[in-house]
């Protein structure tokens, strides 16, 4: 029996050589790893001895070559193939092991170069991992070092079946296939438009206990990427708390994504994905606080993100109440002592924000397909906005349009928030029609929409919906504007006293 061995993990390297060797495996390899291997003592023979040809090209070409790649490939039931191999001299291997270059690490790292990305794209490993995959049945692929122990028990028992064998080479091209889509990440212009082939890849953080509902199948996959990119939920160390669902990962999603932008301390309450509470203050205690009075009903089994550690203060006004996940940059001993007594609140850690990267495309899976778009990353310019009505905001609209403004967009259209005191007071969303969404925002501030300012996530089609919003006790709005009826809908700002600004920019979420 033979087995090939290169791989730049050397996790686990001698343990399993050893064990091969034990088993009566003859050993190949290359580089790094032969000297990995030679200084356990065990014995191993050089690439360059089976193919009677030296690396060269600066390694860049060691296993390229019909010895290796024959000894692969070869179909053992398939008398050409046994012959060819006589006939060449070639011994067959029985086992490949290889993992690949670091490239995702290197191209991670700041400042580097094309030519020092470029060095860390692997050629021999994913050609000898995807030609031992496509021989599954008479080659183990191995890819993993985790796996090593299994192939081990395995083979001193006997046989691996066929049923292991297809799994590992399934293993195989999905990790190939993962190098890949880094590499075409990284060389892709971002400014050149979107490809006409594009592949997704993700590795998989942890399995899901289901997924939206019990009877679906779930799990959790950190997008590979090229250039590392935002710390996103699956990045956070989870520090107490029960296993993560996948409602509560989409929910966390929401509300990290919710305070990003605000500056000062900023509190956002998320219930299925929306906005319920949402706040900036002095304090990040004081900004739950404003926060969960948005809408103190729909907070309730919710999830908290705040852009500050959290404190024995923030902890206190949260630990009577009753919320699945709290998201922040840190939490101090004090808050740690308090929730973590909580042992269903599942307290998650983000790490700080890579410098750098590219930015991550945002997917969307339909029916049979994947939509992608640009994410909706880019900062509002306040000084491009435009006030159309004949009253100017004062100062303090002024303020309460930019916190509206920011809250939006992260409501589904039709979005519409209501701010007061830099606090979400009201949120309508996800309605067929921008109208129903203002009544719901009212709705949910009562009073508190008097004097408040009103942010819409497009523009109105009609003055009806701002016309409710006047009946409501909004005194200011903010809109994209654009629409063929703008005039309408201005005129009815203008005739009843109202302030209105334009941003020119619209920021829907489906």
């Amino acid at each position: 029996m033979r087995a090939l061995l290169s791989v730049y993990d050397k996790t686990g390297l001698v343990a399993f050589a050893r064990g091969l060797a034990s088993l009566g495996f003859e050993i190949v390899s290359t580089g790094g790893t032969k000297s990995a291997i030679a200084a356990a003592g065990i014995p191993v023979m050089a690439v360059s001895e089976v193919t009677g040809f030296p690396e060269m090209l600066e390694g860049r070409v060691k296993t390229l070559h019909p010895m290796i790649h024959g000894g692969i490939l070869a179909r053992r039931d398939v008398a050409g193939d046994v012959e060819a191999l006589a006939r060449h001299g070639i011994t067959p291997f029985d086992l490949v092991a290889v993992n690949l270059y670091p490239f995702e690490a290197t191209v991670a790292a700041p400042g580097v170069t094309m030519a020092e990305a470029v060095e860390q794209i692997d050629i021999g490993g994913p050609a000898m991992l995807r030609a031992t995959a496509k021989n599954f049945r008479f080659v183990l692929p191995v890819c993993d070092p985790g796996d090593y122990p299994a192939i081990l028990d395995g083979l001193s028992a006997g046989e691996i079946g066929l049923a292991r064998r297809q799994a590992l080479a399934a293993k195989a091209y999905a990790h190939t296939a993962a190098y890949d889509a880094a590499v075409a990440e990284w060389l892709r212009d971002p400014d050149a438009g979107w490809p006409s082939e594009i592949a997704v890849a993700g590795r998989k953080t942890q399995d899901l206990r289901y997924g939206e509902n019990p009877h679906q199948r779930a799990a959790a996959y950190r997008r590979v990427t090229a250039g590392g990119g935002p710390a996103g939920l699956l990045d956070a160390e989870q520090l107490a708390g029960k296993e993560l669902s996948f409602n509560n990962l989409l929910d966390a999603d929401a509300a990290w994504g919710a305070i990003r932008g605000f500056t000062d301390p900023a509190i956002c309450i998320v219930k299925h994905t929306i906005p319920c509470g949402l706040a900036e203050r002095a304090t990040a205690a004081e900004a739950f606080d404003a926060a969960l009075a948005g809408d103190p009903v729909s907070a309730f089994g919710g999830i908290v993100a705040s852009n500050r550690p959290v404190d024995g203060a923030m902890a206190a006004a949260i630990a009577d109440r009753f919320f699945e996940v709290i998201v922040a940059p840190g939490f101090d001993e004090a808050a740690l002592d308090a929730l973590g007594r909580k042992r269903a609140l599942r307290l998650l850690r983000m790490p700080e924000a890579a410098a750098g990267g590219r930015a991550v495309p945002d997917f969307r899976a339909i029916a049979g397909g994947l939509l992608v778009q640009d994410a909706d990353t880019i900062a509002d310019d306040p000084g491009a906005w435009r006030v159309v009505s004949k009253r100017q905001p004062d100062a303090a609209e002024l303020a309460n349009l930019a916190f509206a403004w920011r809250a939006v967009r992260a409501i589904k259209s039709n979005g519409i928030a209501l701010a007061a005191d830099r606090a979400l007071v009201g949120a309508g969303s996800g309605q067929p029609n921008r109208l129903e969404s203002v009544r719901i925002a009212l709705r949910v501030a009562g009073d508190r929409a008097r004097s408040a300012a009103l942010a819409s996530d497009a523009f109105f089609p009609f003055a009806d919906g701002v016309e409710a919003a006047i009946a409501g006790g909004v005194t200011a709005v903010i809109q994209p504007g654009g629409s063929v009826r703008d005039d309408e809908v201005i005129a009815a700002a203008d005739a009843a006293g109202i302030a209105m600004v334009l941003t020119g920019r619209r920021h829907f979420r489906h």
